[in-house]
């Protein structure tokens, strides 16, 4: 959702280091507030992203995984009841210590870390092990840089370790995306069609924009298209093995509460999530 102009840069990109310093501050600042909204959960993640993710990762007890932006923890705690041994890492120290205070009680599974996916360094040192697998909740469209992440996964997964990320599906949310509902009286009654106005679709550029109404202030948002995005990591001698554009099933419908909310986007995905592996 856009609630603030376009900052477009002439140079076709997925990496805007310019805006690394600001997206720190500005999750630093709003990290409470978000986590008070959705920290409990919501309908996406409830029906679309976490159940994705869940499957496409295909966790085994025992498994060492790296979570990637990891907010305040709520799907590293999904994944640590499997079992799995996580270090979950994210560049706002508030969402940290908000992760820590939610995940009393997983200290054995879950490490806790402040650390920034655009510095190498601080993801060379992150751990001493190499990943059976590595995960982003929604966090890719929100970084001002991925190239680095792509090149230091590309090191400490093992070879065929897999990584699945969740983001807002590029072609149908960016900024100037526009929802609409048409209703339509036939003579076999009423029928409506939800539609979207996607402009400018294949261009890169960073933007401003909010992820929940009532948001205190916008945050950077970093529009790449879905062959761009893959490319970072393909580039990087990853294969992608999984993609799947979930939608939401009747039984999430009566949590909507607007008729143009995403709930109803019965033909077109909200989010999209991939699963890639390294090769061998």
């Amino acid at each position: 959702m856009n609630s603030g102009g376009s900052d477009v840069s002439d140079i076709e990109t997925v990496d805007f280091p310019q805006h690394l310093d600001e997206a720190v501050e500005i999750w630093d600042e709003i990290a409470g507030w978000w986590d008070d909204q959705i920290g409990d959960g919501n309908t996406a993640q409830d029906f679309l992203i976490e159940p994705t993710q869940e499957r496409l990762l295909d966790l085994k007890p025992g498994e060492q995984v790296l979570d990637v932006a990891c907010g305040a923890g709520r799907f590293t705690r999904r994944m640590a009841k499997t079992g799995a041994k996580i270090v979950a890492f994210d560049h706002s120290r508030n969402f940290i210590e908000r992760a820590k205070r939610r995940s009393v009680g997983y200290e054995d599974r879950i490490d806790f870390r402040v650390a920034n996916a655009a510095d190498i360094e601080e993801m060379t040192a992150i751990s001493g092990t190499q990943f059976d697998a590595a995960v982003c909740t929604m966090g890719l469209m929100d970084m001002a840089v991925v190239s680095p992440l792509a090149s230091s996964l590309a090191h400490l997964l093992k070879p065929g370790g897999r990584f699945v990320f969740s983001v807002l599906h590029p072609v149908f949310n960016s900024d100037g995306t526009r929802n609409t509902l048409e209703r339509e009286f036939t003579a076999d009654g009423v029928e409506e069609r939800f539609a979207v106005w996607v402009p400018d679709y294949l261009r890169t550029r960073p933007y401003l924009g909010i992820g929940i109404y009532g948001q205190p202030k916008p945050h950077r948002y970093f529009h790449r298209p879905i062959s761009e995005l893959l490319r970072v990591f393909l580039d990087r001698g990853f294969a992608l093995t999984g993609f799947e554009e979930p939608r939401f099933p009747p039984e999430a419908y009566s949590q909507a509460k607007s008729p143009l909310s995403g709930v109803f986007w019965r033909e077109f995905p909200l989010v999209l999530v991939v699963r890639l592996e390294l090769r061998t």
